[in-house]
């Protein structure tokens, strides 16, 4: 353990500060920094930037915790007690090696804030079966994973109001998504959409403080032409006959997604390297 590392925790344990920053001290165990999991009074650990590669179940013993930061480690596995984290607001565990969330994720009772960008995550087996049930949840951060679809149960996270799925590879949203009354923001930049469901033409994503991102995706003309006018134009169109009918074709059509960009998943840091 580094000396900075050894003075914020001591300093925090002799004041009881309840809040430790331990950003970029090239920690790579948790076990570096005796007696962390045992300070039960803390309620923010931000640990960004370092070189962690397991976090211990022994996580679930910080009881306070309200914000944990994970950033940029190269965690590839959570253990399924951190969803007993009761207090948690803020999890940000973006920019690791993630292929899944473990099991009973959703537990976390007033969660607002979740951020798994830049992993490996995908739709089915990789989500926990009561991931939507985080009904507490404002901003959820999906971009940069692996995702192709998005489960219909997103209608359930009825507080959501910002959605982040950037670089994905997704091929088509479901049209529950609709549902999602307070959202803001909406992220869909950069995957492999074709048509946009025309519920989405009632949100509010307009206004001020709202925010639609739809570039870099194989949109059919309609929408394509629409978007080079702006946002607007692109929800004006979802709400006409015209194309609800150009819609259900395309869905009706069933016809092959394009195609997935390989090279730039597998230059992702988030993939797992084999050593020499």
């Amino acid at each position: 353990m580094s000396k900075a590392a050894r003075k914020i925790l001591d300093d925090a344990r002799d004041t009881g500060n309840p809040e430790l920053d331990l950003q970029d001290k090239q920690i790579t165990s948790l076990e570096e920094l005796p007696g962390l999991l045992s300070m039960e009074h803390i309620t923010r650990l931000s640990l960004p930037h370092n070189r962690l590669t397991i976090v211990p179940p022994a996580i679930a013993n910080l009881v306070n915790l309200e914000i944990l930061n994970l950033f940029n480690n190269i965690i590839e596995e959570l253990p399924t007690s951190i969803s007993s984290l009761n207090k948690l607001r803020i999890l940000n565990v973006g920019m690791n090696r993630l292929d899944a969330l473990p099991r009973g994720f959703g537990s976390f009772p007033v969660l607002e804030v979740l951020d798994i960008t830049y992993n490996n995550i995908s739709e089915g087996e990789s989500m926990p079966g009561n991931f939507f049930m985080l009904e507490s949840l404002r901003a959820l951060y999906m971009g940069d994973n692996d995702f192709e679809v998005l489960s219909p149960e997103i209608k359930n996270l009825k507080n959501l109001q910002i959605l982040c799925l950037r670089d994905n590879d997704l091929v088509a949203l479901p049209r529950e998504i609709g549902e999602l009354t307070r959202l803001r923001e909406l992220h869909l930049q950069g995957n492999r959409l074709e048509v946009l469901p025309p519920e989405i033409g009632h949100l509010d994503l307009l206004g001020n403080r709202c925010c639609l991102r739809l570039e870099c995706n194989p949109w059919v003309a309609m929408i394509a032409d629409q978007l080079l006018l702006g946002p607007s134009h692109v929800m004006d169109m979802l709400r006409n006959e015209s194309y609800k009918f150009v819609y259900q074709r395309h869905i009706s059509s069933a016809s092959e997604p394009p195609p997935k960009n390989f090279e730039a998943k597998n230059r992702k840091i988030s993939r797992k390297r084999e050593t020499a």
